[in-house]
């Protein structure tokens, strides 16, 4: 059986550690699928559990030289530590600062700034025989695993140069004692040392390697907010007594209070109490929801007005914030199909790079006669090529994306389905419970001239009556009624007449008669001007034998149903009705909306055969729905959107889901797909730009080795930079 696990990975350092792991896990027979992002630090396995086991995929991992710890469902994503300086970067940086300013001093001639060669030496043997100890290891573990890291050209580089200048310093000592007369005129190779190289280069990397790291932990991904929402400390009722209590200890049953300013800990019924929640943070509905009891809270929802006590009913990862935040999780930690690009350039990125710096060792040899040059040149080969911006690019933009979908009650799948819905140009609507409320409205009203009954009385006669019985119709005509605030008589004698409709005698008016038309005994004028009349249900009045109006009661539009019709066609997107609902109806419906292409009567296999003929058109689709029926549908678009709360087997096949019920948050889901497709490329230009032009100037001599390692670390420093301005891209 086919199972799928995550394993947080520790140590990689570039995205060629997360090629080599995947490489590895690929290429066993019981593994049908893995990925590692870069960004997450995560690895994805979908794996064959009757021949292998969770525990041996990461000993599989641990052997490629990287940790592996697993990721479960059942419990909440724990919130990432304070990033502090550790000790070993605040030592780099302090052994740095007088090499930097020996450096300045040489770029205004002032030689006698630097450090002695001597001390020099000191100074980066702490770095290099201590302080650089862990980018061997990581440099060697990859050599084991058979794939080149970043730490291989780190290392490779600055035990180069640190290994030549040790020569050059202890040449002319060595040569000083041994061969006096050689020893004459050349104390000008202590000028040749080039100590600050190594110990600068270990410097600036290790300082873009936390900055990338703490960019990526504390930006990047949303979790961290997420968490946020759950409080630490809530009150509980033990024993008849509020006590206030960790969350741990809170459980399912319990009753918990929250007061204005606090936040829900738990999903739960509330018992007692009232007041206004804000739950924008699971639905990305702005507007507080009225809470009183009998009602749901959610998890992470804030009581902006009142109080309330509520029974706990789901707790931590099985309420809808930590069934999000695990969704969350693992959608920010997969692979988007266009990162197969950068996989695969940073796969063989390492060794062409190691054969590049060899290749500008020997010829500037060649052509200058100087193996000192030819040696700096080489090492500023090796450590601008790092491709790290390369590996960041894709995943960087994937997590800040995924954060912003959620910010608006999207959730993603994963990676590829977001990147899908960024090529969308045709969006398949279901109408019912997607474009339209799901449950009849009055939409128009006719009075009978001369009967003497105006709108209002109609409506108080009809409400009367009405109010009798259980059929949505009557509900939706009381309820008008009561919004209009009218004051609805009394009704006795109520009897339904099956199939007909229902009578009653009403205070002041007498018998009063409400349902079918024939039974009203109503024929309405043929030239009504409201189209409705056509396609909607018809509830008639009479009273005392004349029929005195009639109600055209419809599935009225959502509010903002218009409004996200007029943003997917101003952004080129082609918008298609397809319903199960009679064609004069969806016609209707299309009408009001200026959607040219409507289509009723439609099963579920015919809505899934269309989908078909828009893909063989060569249209990339995208399917809205939220029944049973809407499966088959979902299940053939390119990319596709269940409402939440809809039907289970929808929720399942779709590749994201809506937590409204909502076409305008379906807008939002394409146009943040669209913003993060393009930061995307963006980031993949910035990156392939960055190597394509440093290689050669290094290899030229235009980049000493210090700035090839500050530009190395601006390169990933600048991808993930501009993957954060993702956050603040406005979707219209």
């Amino acid at each position: 059986m086919q199972q799928k696990v995550r394993f947080q990975i520790e140590g990689m350092t570039c995205q060629a550690c997360a090629s080599r792991i995947e490489k590895v896990l690929n290429k066993k027979d019981f593994v049908e699928s893995a990925g590692v992002n870069f960004a997450s630090e995560e690895a994805q396995v979908t794996f064959d559990d009757s021949k292998t086991s969770a525990a041996d995929i990461a000993k599989i991992i641990e052997k490629t030289g990287y940790g592996a710890k697993e990721k479960t469902e059942d419990t909440l994503p724990q919130p990432e530590a304070e990033h502090h300086i550790g000790w070993r970067l605040w030592l780099l940086l302090a052994i740095n600062i007088p090499f930097l300013i020996g450096m300045a001093g040489m770029m205004i001639g002032r030689h006698d700034w630097m450090i002695p060669p001597l001390w020099q030496f000191v100074l980066a043997s702490v770095v290099q025989l201590w302080l650089a100890v862990p980018f061997y290891k990581s440099a060697w573990a990859s050599i084991k695993g058979g794939l080149a890291n970043m730490d291989v050209l780190v290392t490779i580089g600055t035990v180069s140069v640190y290994l030549y200048s040790v020569y050059m310093l202890f040449y002319p000592i060595y040569t000083f004692f041994f061969s006096p007369h050689a020893a004459h005129g050349m104390e000008h190779v202590y000028y040749h040392v080039y100590f600050e190289v190594g110990v600068m280069v270990i410097g600036f990397v290790s300082l873009g390697k936390y900055l990338e790291h703490r960019t990526k932990k504390s930006s990047l991904n949303s979790l961290g907010l997420l968490l946020k929402l759950t409080p630490t400390q809530v009150n509980v009722q033990r024993n008849g007594e509020w006590k206030q209590l960790p969350i741990d200890q809170v459980q399912i049953g319990d009753l918990i209070r929250a007061n204005h300013g606090e936040r829900i800990a738990a999903d739960g019924i509330i018992e007692s109490g009232s007041g206004w929640a804000d739950e924008s943070h699971l639905t990305g509905e702005s507007n507080p929801e009225e809470k009183k009891a009998g009602g749901k809270v959610l998890a992470g929802a804030l009581m902006t007005e009142g109080s309330v006590v509520y029974r706990a009913t789901q707790l931590g990862s099985q309420t809808l914030l930590g069934d999000m935040m695990n969704a969350l999780s693992e959608a920010q930690g997969s692979k988007a199909p266009i990162a197969r690009v950068a996989d695969k350039a940073a796969a063989v990125f390492v060794p062409a790079v190691v054969g590049i710096a060899l290749l500008t060792f020997i010829v500037t040899w060649l052509i200058k006669g100087d193996w000192t040059v030819a040696l700096m040149h080489a090492v500023a080969v090796l450590v601008i090529a790092c491709p790290c911006a390369l590996g960041l690019a894709t995943p960087a933009a994937i997590m800040v994306g995924m954060g912003k979908a959620v910010k608006h009650g999207i959730w993603f799948k994963d990676a590829a389905a977001m990147e899908e819905a960024a090529h969308v140009d045709a969006v398949v609507l279901d109408k019912t419970g997607t474009l339209t409320e799901g449950r009849p409205q009055v939409a128009a009203v006719y009075c009978v001239p001369d009967s003497g009954f105006d709108e209002d009385a109609l409506y108080r006669i009809a409400a009367a009556v009405e109010q009798n019985a259980a059929h949505p119709l009557a509900r939706a005509i009381v309820s008008a009624a009561q919004a209009r605030g009218l004051d609805i008589p009394t009704a006795q004698d109520a009897q339904t007449v099956v199939g007909a409709g229902i009578t009653a005698e009403v205070e002041g008016v007498g018998l009063v008669k409400a349902g079918k038309a024939e039974f009203a005994e109503l024929k309405l004028p043929e030239n009504l001007s409201d189209d409705v009349w056509l396609i909607a249900s018809i509830v008639a009045v009479s009273a005392n034998g004349k029929p005195i109006g009639a109600f055209a009661l419809a599935d009225a539009l959502k509010a903002d149903t218009a409004e996200a019709i007029g943003r997917l066609k101003k952004h080129g997107i082609d918008v298609y009705i397809m319903s199960g609902d009679n064609q004069g109806t969806v016609e209707y419906v299309a009408k009001q909306l200026g959607i040219a292409h409507a289509f009723g009567n439609m099963s579920p296999r015919d809505k899934a055969a269309e989908v078909q003929k828009l893909k063989a058109a060569g249209k990339t689709v995208a399917m809205v729905g939220d029944g049973i029926n809407d499966a088959p549908a979902l299940a053939a678009a390119n990319v596709s959107f269940a409402m939440k709360g809809g039907a289970d087997v929808a929720e399942h096949t779709a590749s994201a889901t809506l937590m409204q019920h909502s076409a305008n948050q379906l807008a939002d889901a394409l146009l943040v797909s669209q913003a993060t497709l393009k930061n995307i490329k963006q980031n993949l230009f910035f990156a392939f730009f960055y190597n394509i032009l440093g290689v050669p100037l290094a290899a030229l001599g235009f980049l000493n080795p210090v700035i090839a390692g500050a530009a190395m670390a601006a390169s990933s420093v600048s991808v993930l930079s501009n993957a954060l301005r993702l956050k603040r891209v406005k979707i219209e």
